[in-house]
């Protein structure tokens, strides 16, 4: 793998259109059966398809999550499945279920094998082992520091990947069965009830009737509660420990958050892959990622496990930015067709946003729906028409600062 991969999540067509157009190299997808986010827009046959052809056309990379770990009653839909899916030739399965991946090898041989983390593979021989059954690139557990990443990487030919940003999971590389024991729904099968994020206090058995917080402040108490990653200011010490395909978490999160996130990271590795002697952390970056619905950031066990800060008192989310509207056209004087997110009014200052850091403030101004009816308020999915900044195109996003921050 000559070049360095930005890989995105998308939670369906529409979030994947973003995904490519706002920089991602590949994304990954859930199709109807047998991912992790069982809740997420996953794609039909019929979206796969078209799917397949826009990375096709766009010259990116497309891949399938597989990775839930199967009981006996599925193995038999899970080969009709493959059956079904094969000519689709899509660029890569990733796997955690050595079962799965076997059932791959035997319908699929020339299918290109990737490993979820949900594998926690965490030393050489590890990685050495699935190449042997067949996979062709490998995430590392989350729980491996710098050091650990660079010996790995120098004891295999194996491509390796590794999450930059998003949530974490409180458990050993994201294998949890609270959800499965509290809810009946399994983490490992995609139907995760986040109890991790739950609000949690020590009973006394002789006072089963009173509870004791372990930590509390004014939002309550999270014991298990987890923190989000971000590394976007250590990608040059990733790539030199070896990490060859940056990933992204959240295939459930909005257009705007995978907007943001993505075009933020592509900013970041371009100008790595341009010099990267003379790379620093732009402050933009660190500025724009907070713009995202998100709990407190830090680098997980990237510097090591003394030193992890891995869980956060507050399992609310940060969020200081709307996502109002979309752009769907723009004519050749600038007016554009907008179809509106969340509710916006004539005289509102917005940003515009776009592919490679582009983005601009200005003021609304007089609103109209597309028979020429002037409008005092835009609506969530009303298609509208006003004029738009220099340089504004189809794809790109509106936002607004939040009046109540938290």
């Amino acid at each position: 793998m000559d070049k360095i991969e930005l890989l995105a999540p998308a939670g369906n067509y529409e979030k994947l259109l973003t995904a490519y157009d706002f920089g991602a190299d590949a994304a990954y997808v859930g199709g109807e059966l047998f991912g992790l986010r069982a809740m997420a827009g996953n794609f039909d046959y019929e979206d796969l398809a078209r799917a397949r052809q826009l990375a096709a056309d766009r010259g990116r990379r497309l891949y399938l999550t597989l990775n839930a770990y199967l009981v006996p009653g599925q193995l038999d839909d899970l080969a009709r499945y493959l059956e079904k899916i094969r000519p689709l030739d899509l660029d890569a399965y990733i796997i955690s279920d050595p079962g799965v991946l076997s059932m791959v090898r035997e319908l699929d041989p020339q299918r290109e094998i990737h490993l979820s983390t949900q594998a926690n593979t965490t030393n050489a021989r590890a990685v050495r082992f699935w190449q042997q059954a067949g996979v062709g690139r490998v995430n590392l557990a989350r729980e491996l520091n710098l050091d650990e990443i660079s010996v790995i990487s120098g004891s295999t030919d194996v491509e390796l990947e590794a999450f930059v940003h998003g949530a974490m999971c409180v458990a050993y590389s994201g294998r949890c069965l609270l959800s499965a024991s509290m809810t009946d729904r399994s983490a490992n099968a995609g139907a995760c009830s986040h109890p991790c994020r739950w609000n949690y206090a020590l009973v006394e058995e002789s006072r089963p009737d009173q509870s004791f917080p372990v930590e509390e402040d004014s939002h309550g108490t999270y014991i298990m509660n987890s923190r989000d990653l971000c590394l976007v200011e250590y990608l040059p010490q990733l790539i030199g420990a070896g990490v060859r395909s940056l990933k992204i978490e959240g295939r459930m999160k909005s257009r705007y958050y995978l907007a943001v996130v993505t075009r933020v990271y592509r900013a970041a590795l371009d100008r790595y892959l341009e010099n990267p002697d003379a790379w620093r952390c732009d402050p933009l970056w660190l500025e724009e990622l907070d713009k995202v619905s998100h709990r407190p950031y830090d680098q997980g066990f990237l510097f090591g496990r003394q030193d992890a800060r891995i869980h956060s008192a507050d399992s609310h989310y940060q969020r200081n930015y709307d996502f109002v509207g979309q752009v769907v056209a723009v004519d050749s004087d600038g007016r554009g067709l907008v179809e509106g997110k969340n509710r916006f009014f004539p005289g509102e200052q917005l940003e515009l946003l776009g592919p490679g850091m582009r983005q601009a403030e200005f003021e609304v101004g007089p609103v109209c729906n597309e028979t020429g009816e002037k409008l005092d308020v835009v609506q969530p999915n009303a298609r509208v028409l006003f004029n738009l900044p220099g340089g504004a195109e189809a794809g790109d996003l509106l936002r607004r600062e939040s009046v109540a921050k938290d």
